[in-house]
């Protein structure tokens, strides 16, 4: 007999689910939680400590809990739990039922599974405490939670999914991860008009910078405040533009099109959204930098095509401005991605449609031979001259596949060196990364890559050449 009631478990801290959602600001604060299947309540209670309306129901440790509508329900590894198909998708349709925003749906993924003490038993495993585990790949649970919904879910991360209840909440979400932070133009000349109402005109300068056209008057706290002085927005704007500078905003107004590029190139996946179900402010931004959905899709669709040709990959990866570039791949630490060519963030977005972020990811790693985007964790990547891999998941293009692999507590783990070539060239510590790597290449410490790339070859190199590291200081004994 299936024992369910085991597979729950007492946490220090929140579940995987529910800080994926805190960190995708997916929780707002006023949002009333309900945790479907809450176990033993950790959940609830952490999030009640912080503010929130939580409250739960669990079948063996919480039957008498609230089971009503909320805003956010959590099903946290619940699915995976159930033996049998249908009532696992009943679970699934009444939380579903449940929802008014936004469902989180957590499963354990095959490239958790480790075949040790497991049973087979109708399409998953009992495990030597009688419990039951089915393991999804993830397209495999993207389009189960679509078929029982008939929503289009987003990945969240691996094995984590949000289903919304409004296509616009989905959209702005999803377009929201393509949008760049820019800094706003800096003042250039001195202007009377401008000075007497710079507070005024702020709110359209922030406006203009995160969008890249000009707002409608419902669009900005001030609209109609800024039209009864200036006459129009566009007028208020053109004072703007004479302080800043004309070059400024065409470059924001670029990038931000570049950005909704990217949107709406990967917007393919699982389908491209009607226009009628985008946000208004999306709407508005495709009007106004792209004239008509039609001409943003056909746009769009281009750049798709042109990330799945590896030969305008690898013609890509040869000519971005950074990243450390190896024979088969190019890899760039995370915080540039958004800074590589649009067909490049194009290629890495059909990755993250399906796996959604990879927390702790530092590293990404993309393939210019064969369809494959690998993340990389390196936790000590800013604090360590030569830190250690702790994981990587591989996300196969063709298969759809995701391998995830652990070195955390290997004894030889693979380990990074030149690490200013994976960072933007503004990235802060790079000159100290530099200057490491001109003092070891000056004493010969990189002359044979192939024996010091896992950490045991490394710290051997380092002792034939009688040095040792001090931070990012080379110190010889």
């Amino acid at each position: 007999m299936i024992a369910r009631d085991r597979t729950a478990i007492r946490r220090n801290d929140l579940s995987r689910p529910i800080r994926t959602a805190l960190r995708d600001g997916a929780l707002a604060a006023n949002a009333e939680v309900l945790d479907y299947g809450c176990g033993h309540g950790d959940d609830i209670r952490f999030l009640a400590e912080a503010g929130f309306n939580a409250f739960g129901w669990d079948p063996a440790h919480r039957p008498d809990g609230l089971r009503r509508n909320a805003d956010v329900v959590n099903l946290g590894y619940v699915v995976n739990v159930v033996e049998d198909p249908q009532e696992r998708a009943d679970a699934l349709r009444s939380a579903w039922q449940l929802t008014g925003c936004l469902l989180i749906v957590a499963a354990r993924l095959k490239s958790d599974l480790v075949l040790k003490d497991f049973e087979l038993l109708e399409d998953g495993y009992v495990t030597r405490l009688q419990t039951f585990q089915k393991f999804f790949e993830q397209q495999e649970l993207r389009d189960w939670i679509e078929s029982v919904t008939g929503e289009p879910p987003v990945a969240a991360a691996p094995g984590i999914f949000y289903v919304f209840r409004e296509a616009s909440d989905r959209e702005q979400f999803v377009a929201a991860r393509y949008r760049r932070t820019i800094a706003a133009p800096r003042i250039r000349i001195s202007d009377r008009l401008f000075e007497q109402h710079e507070a005024q005109l702020q709110t359209l300068l922030t406006f203009m910078t995160e969008r890249g056209r000009l707002p409608e008057t419902d669009e900005i706290s001030n609209g109609e405040e800024l039209t009864g002085i200036f006459g129009s927005l566009r007028r208020a704007f053109q004072v703007v533009r004479r302080v800043t500078g004309e070059e400024q905003w065409a470059a924001i107004a670029e990038e931000r099109r570049s950005d909704l590029l990217v949107y709406v190139a990967l917007g393919r996946f699982p389908r491209r959204p009607a226009f009628q179900s985008l946000p208004r402010d999306l709407q508005r931004d495709i009007k106004a930098l792209f004239k008509t959905y039609k001409s943003a899709s056909t746009a769009g669709d281009a750049l798709l095509f042109e990330a799945g040709n590896m030969a305008r990959v690898n013609a890509a990866c040869s000519d971005s401005a950074f990243g450390k570039l190896m024979p088969t791949a190019l890899y760039v630490h995370v915080t540039g991605l958004s800074r590589l060519a649009p067909v490049l963030r194009v290629y890495e977005g059909c990755a993250r449609v399906l796996t959604g972020d990879v927390a702790g990811a530092t590293v990404i790693k993309l393939r210019r031979d064969e369809p494959k985007i690998s993340y990389l964790g390196y936790p000590e990547f800013d604090t360590l001259a030569h830190p250690p891999l702790e994981f990587s998941v591989r996300v196969d293009l063709r298969s759809f596949n995701i391998k995830n692999r652990q070195f955390k507590d290997s004894d030889n783990p693979p380990v990074l060196h030149r690490k200013e070539l994976f960072v933007p060239e503004d990235y802060p510590g790079r000159e100290v990364f530099d200057a490491l790597t001109k003092t070891e290449v000056g004493l010969g410490l990189l002359d044979e890559s192939q024996d010091i790339g896992l950490q045991r070859q490394w710290d051997e190199t380092l002792l034939r050449k009688g040095v040792r590291l001090s931070g990012h200081n080379l110190i010889r004994d």
